[in-house]
């Protein structure tokens, strides 16, 4: 479906932006994001989860000397976040999302560079003040979002010890 091959657009550039290629050279990661409980965030989640399932496949390549060097540079995450009846919120879920006045999402790196923004006025136009208020929430939430994917692959991972 469209909207399918726009997350997997998504996906792919956010993964991409955190990688050097360069270090790849001609291979191919497939990284298959099935979202098992989504309430809405279902672009979010797979973000997310999908650098945790990179990070692992680059570091078994590396285990496998497939590769010499780590390509990833950088951990993404993303959130959602939007107006609704006035209220900032982060994670939106189905029933807020269906209702937001503003509707946005956020890829960021552990860095906090920004790789992707979609916003979207459902109903009026929004304000700058909006939209830097809807970018400030977003980020507190991408930063939680990067702490917890740092704890995990700091568990699971000897590579990522000294990772962050």
């Amino acid at each position: 479906s469209g909207r399918t091959q726009e997350i997997q657009r998504l996906i792919g550039r956010a993964l991409r932006a955190s990688t050097d290629l360069s270090i790849l050279g001609e291979r191919t990661i497939i990284i298959d994001c099935d979202v098992l409980q989504a309430d809405g965030g279902t672009r979010s989640a797979s973000v997310t989860a999908g650098c945790v399932a990179l990070a692992l496949a680059l570091e078994k390549m590396m285990s496998e000397n497939i590769i010499n060097e780590m390509p990833l540079r950088n951990l993404v995450s993303a959130v959602s976040v939007g107006i609704v009846a006035d209220n900032v919120l982060l994670d939106l879920d189905y029933k807020e999302d269906s209702n937001a006045d503003i509707d946005m999402n956020v890829v960021e790196t552990d860095a906090g560079q920004i790789v992707e923004i979609q916003a979207t006025a459902e109903k009026n136009p929004f304000s700058k003040k909006q939209f830097d208020e809807l970018l400030e929430l977003a980020d507190k939430g991408i930063k939680e979002l990067i702490h917890v994917q740092k704890a995990l692959l700091k568990k699971k991972s000897l590579l990522f010890m000294a990772y962050g």
